[in-house]
C-alpha cells in the first residue's frame, strides 16, 4: 500500500513591534533596533471535508448457488439488514462470460465472451477486444476512486506464468489496488500479482487465499478511511468452486449433511432435449458423490462468510459503514442431482442461472426482497450511478439503485437474456464438464417471471410454466399456444441481436 500525507497548513505571520525611536537632545539618532523575526505559529491541519459519495464493497464468489446460503450466517444477517433480490440472474452460467457481463454491463453477444478459454473467450480477448477499457473500475477510477480487485478476475489471467515468459505482470486499467490469482482453486500454492509485483504463497494455514483475501482488503478499507477517498473493494473468491477446498479449522465439518432433495432431485424431465434424456436415475454411489460434493461446499464457503463479516466489522471501525454499500453475489450457480445430473452448471434452470444478490447500505429498508427481473448486466450501471458517474462505454443493463432503496423504477424489465456455447470442452477449462455431467450444446433462453423458454442451434426447444412447475420438470413446449411461443421466440430475436445499450434495455422492457 502507498502511504499517504496530508497537506500541511500554511503559517501565519506575525506583526513585528519597531523599536528605537528618534533623540531630541541633540544628539544623532540611534539607528532602529532591527526586528526579532516572528515565531513559527503551528496550525492545525486543515480538515478535507468528507466527500459525500458512498464507498462499495462488492464479494463476488465463483459457483455460489442459492442452497449455501442457508450455511452462511454473515450473508443471512446482510439480508436482515438490506434487500435480497429474489429474481437476480447471470447471462451465462459460465464464470468468464458472467464476469464480463458483470464488469462492463453488457451481453455476451455484445462482449464477444462466450467461453473461458480462446477462440471464443477468457482474459486475453477480453483484453485484445479492449474490453478492459470501459469497465465500471476504469468509470470510477476517472470519477476520483480508489478502486481495489482482490482475487479472481478472468480465466486465463495467470501472472505467474507472464513473468516466466518474460512480461511484466500486467494490470489492466481502472485499478489503483491489484491483489489477483491466475489459477486459485486449491486456495494454496498460488502466485499473487500485487501491484506488478508477483508474490508467491505456500501450503501453510496462513496462506489459505480467501484469508488472505480477507485480510488484505481490511487494510485496503483502512487506508482509504483514513485517506478520505471514495472506494469500491472488489473481493473476488475462487471459492466454491470446485475442487471445494475449505479452511484448516472448516474440515471435519458438517458431516451429517447431504445435497437437498428438491422435486428435481434424480427425476427426468418429460420431453427433455437430447443433450438430458439421461434415462437412468443417479445410482447410489454417483448419490453419495453429491453429498460429498454437498458437504465440500458447505465447508468451503464458511471462510467467504466469515471473510464478510470481518469486512463488515472493518467498515464499522474506520467509520464508514454508515456511508458504505455492501453487495454480495455470484457469478453463476450451480446443480447437484437435479434432473439427474451430476455437479456441474451451463444449464439455463434456475439452480445454473438465479443466484444471490444481497445489498445493504445507505438508504436501504431493512429485510425486504425485491422480485423485480434483476440481472448481472446491471451491476456496472449500479456502481457508476451510486458513484454520480456514468460508464464511458455501451451499456446493456440498468442501474438498481432505486431497487435498492425500495422505489419503483418505472417501466421495468420484462425477461431475461440467457446465451450459452456449448458444449464446453476447453483442455484448459477448469469448467469443462466430466462424463455424466451437463454439458449442453449452443443455446438462447430468455427467462420471464413465471416462464423459461429454451432454443437450441439443434432445432429443439423447452418451455416451462414456473408457476405451475418452478422446478422445470415438465416441458410443455407441445401444449402452450402456439401465439405465446411466437410471442417469446420474437421476444428472444429482439434481445439475441440488440446491439447498443438502449436498444436492449428496451427489448427487455417490451416482453
Amino acid at each position: 500500500m502507498r502511504n499517504r500525507t496530508s497537506a500541511l497548513a500554511a503559517v501565519a505571520a506575525l506583526l513585528a513591534l519597531l523599536a528605537g525611536c528618534d533623540s531630541d537632545d541633540g544628539q544623532k539618532p540611534r539607528a532602529r533596533a532591527r526586528p526579532e523575526p516572528p515565531a513559527p505559529v503551528e496550525l492545525a491541519p486543515e480538515k478535507r471535508p468528507a466527500d459525500p459519495r458512498p464507498n462499495i464493497v462488492f464479494v463476488l464468489t465463483d459457483d455460489l448457488s442459492w442452497n449455501l446460503v442457508e450455511h452462511m450466517p454473515n450473508v443471512k444477517r446482510l439480508q436482515r439488514r438490506g434487500v435480497t433480490f429474489s429474481h437476480y440472474f447471470v447471462t451465462d452460467s459460465l464464470c468468464c462470460p458472467s464476469r464480463a457481463s458483470i464488469l462492463t454491463g453488457r451481453l455476451p453477444h455484445n462482449t464477444k465472451i462466450f467461453t473461458n478459454t480462446p477462440p471464443d473467450g477468457g482474459f486475453r480477448k477480453f483484453r485484445r477486444r479492449g474490453e478492459e477499457r470501459f469497465t465500471f473500475a476504469t468509470a470510477l477510477r476517472r470519477a476520483g476512486y480508489a478502486t481495489a480487485m482482490m482475487g479472481k478476475y478472468m480465466n486465463g489471467y495467470m501472472p505467474l506464468l507472464q513473468r516466466r515468459m518474460g512480461f511484466d505482470p500486467y494490470v489492466p486499467p481502472g485499478w489503483s489496488e491489484w491483489d489477483v490469482a491466475g489459477n486459485g482453486y486449491r486456495e494454496y500454492d498460488y502466485a499473487l500479482n500485487e501491484n506488478g509485483t508477483i508474490v508467491q504463497y505456500g501450503h501453510e494455514p496462513e496462506d489459505y487465499m480467501t484469508d488472505v483475501l480477507a485480510e488484505k482488503g481490511v487494510d485496503f478499507i483502512g487506508e482509504e478511511a483514513r485517506a478520505g477517498r471514495p472506494f469500491l473493494l472488489e473481493l473476488s473468491t475462487f471459492a466454491p468452486h470446485a475442487p471445494f477446498t475449505p479452511a484448516p479449522r472448516d474440515r471435519g465439518r458438517f458431516n451429517h449433511l447431504r445435497a437437498p432433495r428438491t422435486p428435481a432431485f434424480n427425476r427426468r424431465n418429460v420431453l427433455p432435449p437430447t443433450w438430458l434424456d439421461v434415462r437412468r436415475k443417479v445410482p447410489p454411489l454417483g448419490i453419495e458423490l453429491v453429498d460429498r460434493a454437498f458437504r465440500k461446499r458447505v465447508r468451503s464457503v464458511q471462510a467467504v462468510d466469515r471473510m464478510l463479516g470481518r469486512v463488515q466489522d472493518a467498515l464499522k471501525d474506520a467509520g464508514v459503514a454508515r456511508k458504505t454499500y455492501v453487495i454480495f453475489s455470484s457469478d453463476n450457480g450451480f446443480h447437484l442431482g437435479d434432473h439427474r445430473l451430476l455437479p456441474g452448471k451451463l444449464t439455463a434452470f434456475d439452480s445454473d442461472i438465479r443466484v444471490p444478490l444481497v445489498v445493504a447500505g445507505p438508504d436501504v429498508p431493512k429485510g425486504r426482497t425485491v422480485k423485480k427481473l434483476a440481472a448481472n448486466i446491471d451491476l456496472a450501471p449500479t456502481f457508476a450511478g451510486l458513484a454520480r458517474t456514468r460508464m464511458t462505454g455501451p451499456v446493456d443493463g440498468r442501474s438498481l439503485a432505486r431497487l435498492f432503496h425500495g422505489n419503483a423504477p418505472g417501466r421495468w424489465r420484462r425477461g431475461v437474456l440467457i446465451e450459452h456455447v456449448g458444449p464446453v470442452n476447453g483442455r484448459d477449462d477448469p469448467d469443462a464438464p466430466r462424463a455424466g455431467v451437463a454439458n449442453p450444446p449452443s443455446y438462447e433462453a430468455v427467462r420471464t417471471a413465471g416462464e423459461l423458454y429454451v432454443e437450441y442451434e439443434t432445432g429443439e426447444a423447452e418451455y416451462y410454466d414456473l408457476r405451475r412447475d418452478p422446478f422445470q420438470l415438465d416441458n410443455r413446449i407441445d401444449l402452450v399456444p402456439e401465439h405465446r411461443i411466437i410471442r417469446l421466440h420474437s421476444i428472444l430475436r429482439r434481445l439475441a441481436r440488440c446491439r447498443r445499450g438502449h436498444e436492449c434495455s428496451a427489448s427487455a422492457r417490451r416482453g
